[in-house]
């Protein structure tokens, strides 16, 4: 595993000329899908609004979604200028529509933001699904505005296709120690657990987050990428809405964090990323969790990284 040498601690991964040199030629094309029916375990290169058009109806269990938030900053392709709300808003329906024949009728879909562009993606989003609720993280970043409030959070809007979809509370109840312990007439715990490690119970998930950092310098799963979703996120949507063997499905798949959650949790997954550095790094992120005896086997075709 190659490391950025900045510090003992610096875990961030880091990716080499040879490396990429290596793996762009083994990474799918959004073209290929028109000559090639292996989607499960695959993220192609390419703009996920000519991919979507190439999937097959009625195969997507589960969308998470973290498209571009309209702030005109430059991805990796060349800066994005930033829309107005009329243009973003179509923008956002162009995908929308594509992603919707794709879905099961038990299928949910998540989609992060900015609160700049939140009501816009709730607006699209109820136009065509039954919305759920809406997910507040905070994730604390930087050192703050001069002028203004510190930009603190995020939101995530869930969706489903239908009253019918998935939600496993049982895998993401919340682990809270326990303050006032009550007890029952036979002095037995009520609604809580008495362990060695201490008192605690499981409470349900709230809609509010802030217990997930973002990716640092000194976590292993870090890329220079500047908006990479943490996977601890990503799995608490993935464990939540999908099965084991579900397909999950994320258009602007990044440096990959979907898939690699997918990988360790075993579900399968497809995606798009139109930056071929970014994916560069999505398939070395999958190469270092195949390492991981659990988990082989469960995507294809994947790059092998150097031993370093």
């Amino acid at each position: 595993m190659s490391i950025i040498e900045k510090g003992k601690q610096n875990r961030t991964i880091a990716l080499t000329e040879i490396e990429k040199q290596e793996i762009l030629p083994t990474i799918p094309l959004v073209a290929d899908l028109a000559r090639d029916s292996t989607l499960e375990n695959r993220i192609f290169l390419g703009d996920c609004l000519k991919g979507l058009d190439l999937l097959p109806p009625g195969i997507v269990d589960l969308a998470v979604i973290d498209p571009p938030y309209n702030l005109g900053k430059d991805y990796g392709v060349g800066t994005l200028e930033k829309m107005s709300i009329a243009d973003y808003a179509l923008w956002l329906e162009s995908w929308v529509t594509k992603l919707i024949p794709l879905l099961k009728p038990t299928a949910s879909v998540y989609v992060c933001c900015d609160w700049r562009s939140s009501p816009l993606i709730y607006e699209v989003l109820a136009n065509h699904f039954l919305i759920q609720n809406r997910i507040t993280w905070e994730r604390d970043k930087g050192r703050g505005a001069k002028k203004n409030w510190k930009n603190n959070l995020e939101d995530i809007w869930f969706a489903t296709v239908s009253p019918d979809y998935t939600f496993n509370l049982e895998a993401v109840k919340i682990k809270r120690p326990v303050i006032a312990p009550y007890r029952n007439a036979e002095g037995e715990p009520k609604d809580w657990v008495e362990s060695p490690e201490g008192n605690y119970r499981l409470t349900h998930p709230s809609n509010l987050w802030t217990d997930i950092t973002i990716p640092f310098w000194s976590m292993p799963e870090n890329t220079p990428h500047p908006t990479q979703k943490p996977e601890k996120l990503i799995s608490r949507l993935i464990l939540a809405s999908s099965h084991p063997g579900d397909l999950v499905l994320d258009p602007f798949m990044g440096v990959g964090t979907t898939a690699v959650v997918c990988a360790k949790l075993e579900r399968r997954y497809l995606g798009f990323e139109i930056n071929p550095d970014y994916l560069c790094y999505a398939y070395k992120r999958l190469a270092l969790a195949s390492e991981n005896p659990q988990i082989q086997g469960l995507h294809q075709g994947i790059y092998s990284p150097r031993n370093s």
